[in-house]
């Protein structure tokens, strides 16, 4: 069980978004490496990782296509030849999309059942091997501010739809790996100053979040305090919920 910095190494996807790049720095305080993976975006994946280099730690550029059926394992398989094991799982999902429910093309499900759910799911089968040898592993997915709330999404029904789907792998794994000491949680960003968000929400009228408030979340829930907490969703929205 990682209980030093040296011991433990962190893979997070999407590290070259603001979140992700966040979350990329706040875990490189208590990780001896972290590994920063993009797809398309590599300026800011570099961005990311001299993020994690100013924290003290090591960092691992990675591509990987995650659509691809072969992307996740492949991406998790070259971290380890890389950085030797990997104990903390931080899964930071593609675009959003925002689109009348009933103007939708099949493409639209597609791909954010695949971003969102299915190689969320491609990541965690790869990495569980690992940490049930060590007894030891966090995993935290991305939600919704309002995945929770269930209701109407007329202009994000796909995106919505594949962050319920998601919650559901979250509370599903976390219940059949509490028992191996792996955590999987969900942290629900708000609405987050730069960030996308839909456009009939007037940020006027709520206190916008930053991408550090989310990458502390992240950090906290694959800190050793927070062994006792899994199958939780950590809302980051400050009023936007309510």
């Amino acid at each position: 069980m990682p209980d030093a910095r040296q011991d433990r190494v962190a893979l997070v996807t999407g590290a070259s978004s603001a979140v992700g790049a966040a979350a990329a720095a706040a875990l490189a305080r208590d990780c001896a490496a972290v590994a920063v993976h993009y797809h398309s975006r590599r300026e800011g994946a570099l961005r990311a990782a001299e993020g994690v280099r100013s924290a003290g730690a090591e960092a691992f550029v990675v591509p990987a296509d995650l659509f691809r059926d072969e992307g996740p394992a492949a991406l998790v398989a070259r971290v380890r030849r890389k950085l030797g094991r990997i104990d903390v799982l931080v899964h930071v999902p593609g675009p959003f999309l925002q689109k009348p429910w009933d103007r939708l093309d099949p493409s639209d499900w597609h791909g954010m059942l695949r971003s969102n759910v299915v190689s969320a799911y491609g990541c965690l089968l790869a990495v569980l091997p690992g940490m049930r040898r060590r007894k030891w592993g966090r995993i935290v997915f991305f939600g919704y501010g309002r995945v929770e709330q269930a209701g109407a999404f007329p202009g994000i029904l796909p995106y919505a739809a594949a962050k319920s789907g998601l919650l559901l792998l979250t509370r599903t794994a976390a219940a059949a790996e509490a028992p191996r000491g792996i955590t999987v949680n969900m942290v629900s960003p708000g609405l987050i100053s730069g960030g996308v968000r839909p456009r009939q929400i007037d940020p006027r009228a709520y206190p916008l979040g930053t991408a550090g408030d989310v990458g502390e979340a992240v950090r906290f829930l694959a800190s050793g305090e927070a062994a006792r907490i899994t199958g939780s969703d950590l809302i980051v929205a400050g009023t936007w919920k309510m």
